[in-house]
Order: structure tokens, then C-alpha cells, then sequence
């Protein structure tokens, strides 16, 4: 393993974690992991470490039980050529622009994705995510899905990269404990997504607020083999077509004058409901 103490926050070895932004990394078939436990999740779907910054005095209590995990996943090779720089708090503040969580970020190498026809094969709950763009809502509903027992995540291309260091954490590592697929952009266009998931035999469920939408605790919807719970973006929700297209309409009942709860707490119910 080798430390490199940084003091020169424009060193061009920190370009990854203070210039970079997501989408160029993802270009480039790379991510960036943040917090000890998000990068062991990430160790064990396979993912293959690049580089780590962390703070100096967390070297020993956040650094040394992943770098233990590299070792025995990729080998003593792997560890000891394994660039890690360190800094003091306030010179990593100054790097990122903010406080990094628990103060450990590490660069790691994406896995293939998934198809969306290899995705579907073999599952029977998914949850179906159109245009969700929020991190913190994607995250969310990756960690209920997968506590839940949903079988996957499927999302339109649109929608957040699950990979990206807010929604990972957030997740609490969960990204890289179920199976997931981002749709290309053709097979996000209108109805296109639905058509497919039908033609695979899953019954299409909106969670849409419209004048045939049923409870949803439902006995004939949970009755059928393959269901795809799917879920509209924070602002405005599914579009019509979309709604229209699917084979359910499903509402979760509110009180006091509510029309909605945060699509994050949704799918949590919706998950929980339709997986009795």
C-alpha cells in the first residue's frame, strides 16, 4: 500500500475527487464510493479499486478494515499498488468543496451493466423507476426495495445514475446488492418501457392518482406472478401515457387532505403491500 501525504489541493493525482464530475467518470467506466461501509458493499459485488483519499486521523479506524477487504478480495498485489492519498481535514475540505462523509472516498472500476432484456429474466417483483431524479429519492428507494424483497430495479434512462456517490450512500450501499438496469434512451421513449415489461409477462402497476386507481391493498394484483411497481418522477408524477398504458392504476389512501406521499415513502408502501 502506498500513502501519499497531500498538501497542493491542485495536484493533478486529486482531479478525480475534486474536478471530476460524475458523468465524466462514468464515461470513463468509474465511480466514486464514499464512506467505509458503501465501499464494502461495493468490494463485495466485485468492483475493483482505483484509488482512496482519506482524512489523516482516520487512516487507522475508517481506511484499514477496507484496505484489509482489498487484500483478501484482490489480492496483495492489488493492495500494495493501490495509490492512497492523505490529508488533514482541513486540506480534504478544501479539496472537495465540503465535509466528505466519515472522511473516506474511494474510486472504484464499474461492473457491466445489465440489459434491460438480461434485467428481466428470472424476476417476479420489480420496481420500476420513470424519470426519478433525485438522489436521495433513488437511494431511498433502492434501500426499501432491497430490504423489502423486490427482485430488482429497473430505470428509464433519464433517471439518476445509481452509482453516483449521493445515491450510493444514501442507499447504504444497496446499489450493489440488488440487481439493477438503466433502459436506453429508446427504450424510455413513451410507452416503449411498458410495451416491453408486458411482453416479459409482468403486469405494469402505476402508482398514480387517477378516478380508476385502486387501493393499494389489492388481492388480485398481488395474485399475479410478475408485477413491475412503476414510479414517477417527484414533481409531476407519471405521464398520462404511461399511466394509461400500464395494467393497474394503485393509490395508497390519505387522510386529512393529502394527495400524495414523497415517491420515496411510496414505494416503501407499495413495495411492502404488493410483496404480501
Amino acid at each position: 500500500m502506498e500513502l501519499i501525504e497531500i498538501t497542493d489541493i491542485n495536484a493533478s493525482e486529486l482531479d478525480v475527487f475534486a474536478r471530476a464530475t460524475e458523468p465524466q467518470l462514468r464515461e470513463e467506466g468509474l465511480f466514486l464510493a464514499e464512506t467505509a461501509y458503501v465501499i464494502m458493499r461495493a468490494l463485495e459485488a466485485g468492483c475493483k479499486p482505483v484509488s482512496m483519499l482519506v482524512e489523516t486521523d482516520r487512516v487507522d479506524a475508517e481506511a484499514k478494515p477496507v484496505l484489509e477487504e482489498i487484500e483478501v478480495r484482490c489480492g496483495k498485489d492489488a493492495l500494495d499498488s493501490l495509490p492512497v492519498y492523505t490529508a488533514t481535514r482541513d486540506v480534504v475540505t478544501q479539496i472537495t468543496g465540503h465535509h466528505l462523509v466519515r472522511g473516506l472516498w474511494m474510486l472504484m472500476r464499474r461492473l457491466p451493466e445489465l440489459t434491460v432484456d438480461g434485467f428481466l429474466e428470472g424476476k417476479r417483483r420489480i420496481a420500476v423507476m420513470a424519470d426519478v431524479v433525485n438522489p436521495a429519492n433513488v437511494g431511498a428507494i433502492f434501500r426499501s426495495a432491497a430490504a423489502l424483497g423486490m427482485d430488482g430495479v429497473l430505470l428509464t434512462h433519464t433517471a439518476v445514475d445509481p452509482l453516483t456517490r449521493r445515491v450510493a450512500r444514501v442507499s447504504m450501499g444497496t446499489v450493489f446488492q440488488i440487481p439493477w438496469a438503466r433502459a436506453t434512451l429508446e427504450e424510455s421513449q413513451g410507452i416503449a418501457l411498458i410495451s416491453r415489461l408486458q411482453s416479459f409477462g409482468y403486469k405494469t402497476v402505476a402508482m398514480a392518482l387517477t378516478e380508476d386507481s385502486t387501493n393499494i391493498d389489492n388481492e388480485e394484483i398481488r395474485a399475479n406472478e410478475k408485477l413491475a411497481i412503476v414510479l414517477g418522477t417527484e414533481g409531476t408524477g407519471l405521464p398520462s401515457d404511461v399511466i394509461s398504458a400500464c395494467d393497474y392504476r394503485v393509490m395508497i389512501p390519505m387522510q386529512r387532505g393529502v394527495d400524495s406521499l414523497n415517491v420515496a415513502a411510496a414505494s416503501a408502501i407499495s413495495f411492502w403491500e404488493l410483496m404480501k
